[in-house]
């Protein structure tokens, strides 16, 4: 039973499970499925909400576990001169798809999908750690680059949520980070002070930051970015990203161990929450989002990881520059986070739905990607553990 648990986390069944779910119930009775959604059957919160603005929190959390662990010495991503190359690349792969939605969307869209520049800055952290493994094969350098570059860039959509797509309706309200500064205080005493348990730090850390965050009217997922980091661990990592150390009792693994399970097949929820697209939603819009991402990743990471690697910061030991090109095209898959920015860029439904479509018809980087891994003569490799 636990193998079968495993297996289903690895191949991210619970998001690819609520992403069809969502589908096939949009289509068939649109009106039950926006029901479903948006109206508030949890009291004053809808069901979207919960999805967007309460589990989101707990994935970005995980997320900044794996950075935190990286950092340490020893880590993937240690020393930080490492990190300046992904890091680099990140920048590339934001830049990039933006600047081949602006081409083409002058090419062959309309002013009015123009806003929806932002929805191709986003990489899927889940699905692309998954399509890494499936094509260089365990514990290869790149997975690591990849998952930061993905991590990366999804706080950098996160920031252009915040920045560019605000609610005109619902002024920013900045004096309100004081309280995600003063939550993120908090958690840096309860360390000082050497509470174990990372409850305290959720509870008063965490619970601060949401609030200063939301309150800001700014997207609260990023509440446990700042509270993570802090939390006891280690001086120095012994494992890869992702892997499992029974010898690590520490609060930071113990936070990831137990929280893991649940954004894994939580992750079913934000599928059903954001997938729902009906398929006469396809349109311009969808193409625009689908060749920014698969080309304009691609182009973006591959120059400036390479310009990086010129510039005097390498690429991690064992990773070539046919690999950086292969990593760039499996960072199209935007998913997630692009359709979380579509909800956020388009107010018209019909537009929305057809850039949501784009998001999801990006899944095609990764057979894309063995392609171009067979072509460019990307071998699947297992390395060893350190």
């Amino acid at each position: 039973m636990k193998q079968k648990i495993n297996l289903l986390r690895e191949f991210s069944i619970p998001l690819i499970l609520g992403t069809v779910t969502a589908v096939i119930w949009a289509n068939v009775d649109p009106a039950g499925y926006a029901h479903f959604d948006h109206d508030h059957f949890f009291g004053p919160f809808s069901f979207h909400f919960i999805a967007n603005e309460l589990f989101m929190v707990f994935f970005f959390g995980i997320a900044a576990v794996e950075i935190t662990q990286s950092c340490l010495p020893g880590g993937d991503l240690s020393p930080l001169k490492k990190a300046v190359n992904p890091l680099l690349a990140t920048v590339g792969g934001v830049l990039g798809p933006i600047g081949v939605y602006f081409l083409v969307n002058y090419l062959l869209g309309a002013a009015e999908l123009s806003k929806g520049w932002g929805i191709p800055t986003a990489t899927d952290i889940a699905l692309a750690w998954l399509a890494a493994r499936l094509v260089f094969g365990n514990n290869h350098p790149v997975i690591a680059y990849l998952l930061l570059l993905a991590i990366a860039d999804d706080a950098i959509g996160l920031a252009i949520i915040a920045i560019f797509y605000p609610d005109p309706s619902i002024p920013a309200a900045p004096h309100w980070l004081l309280l995600t500064v003063l939550g993120t205080l908090s958690a840096f005493m309860l360390r000082k002070l050497k509470v174990r348990s990372y409850w305290p730090y959720l509870a008063l850390g965490g619970s601060a930051s949401w609030f200063g965050l939301h309150q800001s009217h700014l997207h609260p997922a990023l509440a446990l970015v700042f509270i993570v980091p802090l939390l006891p661990h280690p001086w120095k990592e012994t494992r890869h990203m992702f892997e499992a150390d029974s010898r690590d009792r520490s609060t930071l693994a113990r936070f990831e161990h137990e929280w893991k399970i649940i954004v894994d097949f939580g992750l079913f929820l934000f599928g059903l929450a954001n997938a729902g697209v009906v398929f006469s939603a396809i349109g311009t819009g969808t193409w625009l989002v689908l060749t920014s991402l698969i080309i304009g990743k691609t182009l973006g990471i591959f120059l400036f990881g390479y310009l990086g690697k010129q510039l005097g910061f390498p690429l991690p030991t064992g990773m070539k520059n046919r690999d950086l090109l292969v990593a760039g095209l499996i960072a199209g898959i935007g998913f997630t986070v692009s359709l979380f920015v579509a909800g956020e860029a388009f107010t018209d439904l019909t537009i929305q739905g057809a850039a949501k479509m784009g998001a999801m018809l990006s899944i095609a980087a990764f057979p894309l990607a063995l392609i171009l891994a067979r072509l460019v003569g990307v071998s699947k490799q297992r390395y060893l553990s350190k």
